[in-house]
């Protein structure tokens, strides 16, 4: 419905002006574009900070400090002033590397199905305008983590270097190399937490980090197997692409078999939590062989890529619910 058809449909049957319903019914059809127009907002900023990626990224910041304030004794609550600084400030380093990416990427983005909608491919968002959000992120979020240890400051710097030039800049399209190069940068993240409250040189962040390394390592090959046309089409070399599928499914199985040991270096978050990891380790594991014995590649791959979001977010919540 158009402004002028609310505005007659205003009037009474002499044709007269109802200047009151009239004005009701603008008001209420500027309130519904302006609705529209936040929701597309809302929606655009959330495709341009890859809104899930950031989340599943943000998770082991925080379970990190938890678990520093668990082994040393205080509390969340103590630190809230230094937890909002680490929480906040690693959120925008990250959003700025993801938005960098973006930016960047534009050029593959148009040839991929998945990435079509992001606002640097529509152009809701202009190339600049991300381009400065991403500056301005980053440096807002570094300055806010200088205010924590610099040594969250570091590993904070290392995930976005590896991010921004190894990973986006140099590897992605390059080799197939990639996926290892952009697995580090994700696993730095349980290390800021960890070490806004005390030094990450301790078992604890270091299983964390080895673990999220491996961990992405399999994720992302279940990613690019489910998007191995897009990938194709676009010319970036993952390894489905450049190696096929065999060849993914035995590296998959290999990088799942190297979690295995992990669980046994954790025995300071009690006997059941080792057990109960070792078990979702084997499961894991287990749903990797699968697909030796499966003809429909993509199902598994599917399979693959839903079980180690199940797993990720069950790994932290497991380590803070026994540490309550």
């Amino acid at each position: 419905m158009t402004l002028m058809t609310s505005v007659f449909k205003g009037s009474n049957k002499y044709g007269v002006l109802n200047v009151e319903k009239a004005s009701s019914l603008l008001t209420s059809e500027t309130s519904e574009v302006n609705k529209g127009k936040l929701a597309r907002l809302l929606t655009d900023v959330k495709s341009l900070t890859k809104m899930v990626v950031l989340i599943l990224n943000v998770l082991p910041v925080f379970t990190g400090f938890w678990l520093a304030t668990y082994f040393t004794g205080t509390s969340i609550t103590a630190n809230a002033d230094l937890f909002l600084l680490t929480i906040v400030g690693s959120t925008l380093v990250m959003a700025g590397a993801l938005m960098f990416n973006n930016w960047y990427e534009v050029d593959l983005d148009v040839e991929m199905k998945r990435t079509q909608s992001r606002p640097t491919v529509t152009g809701n968002i202009s190339l600049p305008v991300v381009l400065g959000l991403s500056i301005g992120t980053t440096v807002i979020g570094f300055i806010m983590l200088l205010f924590t240890s610099m040594e969250a400051t570091l590993y904070a710097f290392v995930g976005w270097f590896t991010y921004v030039v190894l990973y986006t800049l140099w590897t992605k399209r390059r080799y197939t190399l990639n996926t290892i190069v952009g697995s580090l940068s994700g696993a730095v993240t349980p290390l800021i937490g960890w070490s806004a409250i005390d030094s990450a040189i301790h078992v604890v962040p270091m299983i964390m980090f080895l673990l999220l390394f491996i961990w992405q390592i399999p994720h992302t090959f279940a990613i690019a197997m489910r998007r191995y046309d897009e990938y194709k089409a676009a010319g970036v070399p993952m390894l489905p692409v450049v190696q096929g599928f065999k060849m993914t499914k035995r590296q998959t199985v290999i990088y799942m078999a190297c979690l295995l040991p992990l669980p046994l270096y954790l025995t300071s978050l009690g006997l059941p939590f080792v057990i109960i990891i070792s078990l979702i380790n084997l499961a894991w594991l287990a749903v990797g062989i699968s697909g030796f014995y499966m003809n429909d590649d993509l199902k598994w791959a599917n399979i693959v890529f839903k079980t180690s979001l199940y797993y990720l977010m069950a790994f932290f919540m497991l380590m803070i619910v026994f540490t309550l």
